[in-house]
């Protein structure tokens, strides 16, 4: 007996047809067939555009019959295709009214904003040939990869140590080795390094389909063209980036990256991903029309009274993301990736956009990132905010969280900088932020702040500490683009030298910032190769250079292997020490356990801290025996902090009978000595005080 769903009733040419089913919307395998869905409030007709696979001309042209309309999807099943060599877009009709915000054209083909896997990009760089003016189209996929009992792994917030980082640049420079530079399979030969590195979540920059050669400029120095290499421009929300994995030719770039999420977790290391819901690689007015615009434009964007669009992401335009439809959508999306991906993580670019309404205005209570928040599916993935657009709100620590949002704190970026650069008046501000700013934070604990010194936008740490201004020429911007406060210090010389005393002191500062990084409260983040000291010449902004600004070189591990080792005994020590990992923020109480509180400021007196303007000393101790019940006690640590030229003397405060202080940190000594292997601390032979070289860092185990 055949299924009832199967048999069609309608005909063109050889294909045979039905209506199909308006959800999901996308195109869906499905018994017999494709469930072709796709949404468009304002069109008044839609018509399915088949390709075989590579094809230059349609395959058939199949018109949406208005009885396979449901509302506002117009869905319809075609029979016996076969998913793995057919290609498909759509053609609207409507009308053409940009003062009212509608663009439809019937003569351009659109790519399906639901399509799981986009062609036309299968190569990085490699412009497709005879594919003629619709490059990049949908194709369906048969989510059949084999988990084997993968499962998200649910690591706490507390205990995350997040690498950042671009999945091309990690492998595409010609020492890495791998067999596959630049994608997803060489990223995964180089798990070992990762996880001997300590890391236990990486952060992808954007894996979504994009557009590498959206870009107009050119290198002044060279002529060549610039790419956009970050992909912070998003044509399709469902796809991997086919030009990040070594089959993407061959169309299987979905395995290659399930694999390598597989291969991960069976490490231990959760995957976050970069996505960017604010704004499309539609970007500005006059860009070609390929998906959103021409299906509906005034339900995907926010437009002004006049139809242009609002431009609160500083690329063109801005998503709508609180319409219904936008919202589903967003939803739908993340939820694919958690279920079919497995991925345990979100970091949301430019997040303050998707709390705005549809004309741009702040909401209250945004129904998006409250959906976020509750979502059954979403319900243990972490969700991280950029908490800042380009058109001037700003949300850090005001962020609508509802208990489960985190956030990028660039308040603790900058104050870090100031201090380890030795601006006077930050040892107030910098102790709070040390505490997982409980002042911004109120109610939400540590983890609500994600702490990092550097991130793909800005400077590298080694740079930070060799460059007074950017140098962004080779971007074919004048100079223009990038940040110009990057509260950074040259050290006396602008970009490499010579000189060993200012190299000493670049490396001396660039240590000092990690080891405060780690010693903080919060969730660490750092930024891909600044664990060898990569140096991007000053750059701040290499959003187009797919080069060696950009990409990891793997020469550096040797090359840096003292900063590298410094890395890895940070990221060991805080993993040791939960007193570094706490869930809550402290009270500042003592305990008749210990007779300490759980946290308290020192100076170069102990007890007796120095807040004033001109003071570049602070010192902390935690004690790790004041700790919840039920959580393992600790070592009581100490961090001293000397921003000041001069060296000075810091008395110690006074241990509980039985402990001793011992030497885990001294950024003043030369390598190998500024750093000994976590639980082989030499003990101090003065109890009573320790001397801070100039710009220097302790930290000290009382075991």
């Amino acid at each position: 007996m055949q299924r009832i769903d199967i048999y069609p009733t309608h005909r063109q040419d050889s294909f045979l047809m039905r209506a199909g089913r308006p959800y999901p919307l996308g195109a869906s395998i499905v018994p017999g067939g494709i469930n072709f869905a796709v949404f468009s409030r304002h069109a008044t007709a839609c018509t399915l555009v088949l390709f075989a696979k590579g094809a230059g001309q349609p395959l058939v042209e199949i018109p949406f019959p208005p009885e396979f309309r449901v509302g506002h999807v117009f869905a319809m099943v075609v029979f016996d295709l076969d998913y793995e060599n057919i290609e498909y877009g759509y053609r609207m009709d409507g009308p053409y009214q940009p003062h009212k915000g509608h663009h439809f054209d019937p003569d351009t083909i659109l790519l399906d904003p639901y399509a799981r896997l986009i062609s036309g990009r299968d190569l990085w760089g490699v412009p497709p040939v005879g594919l003629g003016d619709f490059q990049l189209r949908g194709r369906p996929v048969y989510d059949d990869f084999d988990w084997t009992g993968d499962r998200h792994l649910e690591l706490p917030l507390e205990d995350l140590v997040i690498y950042e980082m671009h999945v091309r640049g990690f492998t595409r420079h010609p020492s890495s080795g791998v067999k596959y530079p630049g994608t997803y399979a060489g990223l995964r030969e180089k798990i070992p390094y990762l996880k001997e590195l300590g890391v236990n979540a990486v952060e992808l920059m954007p894996i979504h389909e994009f557009d590498e050669f959206d870009n107009d400029f050119s290198n002044p120095f060279t002529g060549e063209r610039l790419l956009n290499y970050w992909g912070y421009s998003t044509l399709g929300f469902f796809a991997p980036k086919a030009g990040y994995a070594a089959t993407g030719p061959l169309g299987m770039q979905v395995d290659e990256l399930k694999a390598l999420v597989k291969e991960l977790h069976r490490h231990g290391i959760e995957v976050i991903l970069d996505v960017v819901f604010n704004h499309t690689g539609e970007s500005q007015a006059d860009s070609p029309t390929i998906s959103f615009r021409g299906l509906d434009n005034a339900t995907y964007y926010m437009l002004k009274p006049d139809g242009r669009y609002q431009n609160f992401s500083g690329c063109g335009n801005t998503m709508n993301c609180n319409n219904p439809v936008v919202r589903g959508m967003v939803l739908d999306s993340l939820r694919y990736w958690v279920a079919e991906y497995h991925i345990d993580g979100f970091r949301f670019d430019l997040a303050s956009i998707l709390g705005r309404d549809a004309q741009g205005r702040p909401l209250a209570n945004p129904p998006l990132l409250e959906a976020l928040a509750y979502d059954p599916v979403l319900g243990k993935t972490k969700l991280i905010a950029e908490a800042w657009d380009a058109g001037g709100l700003y949300q850090v620590g005001s962020f609508p969280a509802y208990d489960r949002w985190s956030e990028w704190n660039d308040r603790y970026r900058d104050t870090l900088r100031m201090f380890i650069k030795g601006d006077p008046g930050k040892t107030r501000e910098l102790a709070t932020l040390m505490q997982g700013a409980p002042d911004m934070f109120v109610g939400r604990g540590p983890t609500a702040s994600i702490n990092f010194i550097t991130a793909h936008d800005g400077f590298t740490l080694a740079d930070l500490y060799a460059y007074n201004e950017k140098h962004n020429q080779a971007n074919g911007e004048d100079n223009r683009d990038g940040h110009n406060t990057n509260h950074s210090w040259n050290c006396g010389h602008e970009g490499p030298t010579t000189d060993k005393e200012i190299n000493a002191l670049r490396r001396r500062l660039m240590k000092n910032a990690v080891a405060v990084l780690f010693a903080s409260q919060g969730v660490p983040m750092i930024l891909m190769g600044d664990e060898v000291a990569h140096s991007k010449q000053g750059n701040n902004n290499t959003y187009c250079q797919d080069n060696e600004l950009s990409w990891f070189d793997w020469t550096g591990v040797e090359r840096e292997a003292d900063m590298l080792r410094f890395m890895r005994a940070c990221i060991q020590f805080r993993q040791a020490h939960p007193v570094l990992r706490n869930q809550h923020h402290f009270q500042h109480q003592h305990t008749e356990a210990s007779g300490y509180p759980d946290i308290s400021w020192h100076g170069r007196e102990a007890w007796n801290p120095d807040w004033s303007e001109n003071s570049r000393a602070l010192a902390l101790l935690l004690c790790g025996e004041n700790v919840p019940p039920g959580q393992e006690k600790d070592d009581y640590i100490y961090v001293g902090m000397n921003m000041h030229w001069q060296r000075h003397a810091f008395e110690l405060p006074r241990l509980p009978v039985g402990r001793r202080w011992r030497r885990f940190i001294d950024t003043s000594c030369a390598p190998p000595d500024e750093v000994v292997e976590p639980g082989r601390e030499p003990l101090l032979r003065d109890q009573e005080q320790i001397t801070l070289g100039p710009r220097s860092v302790v930290i000290l185990v009382g075991r």
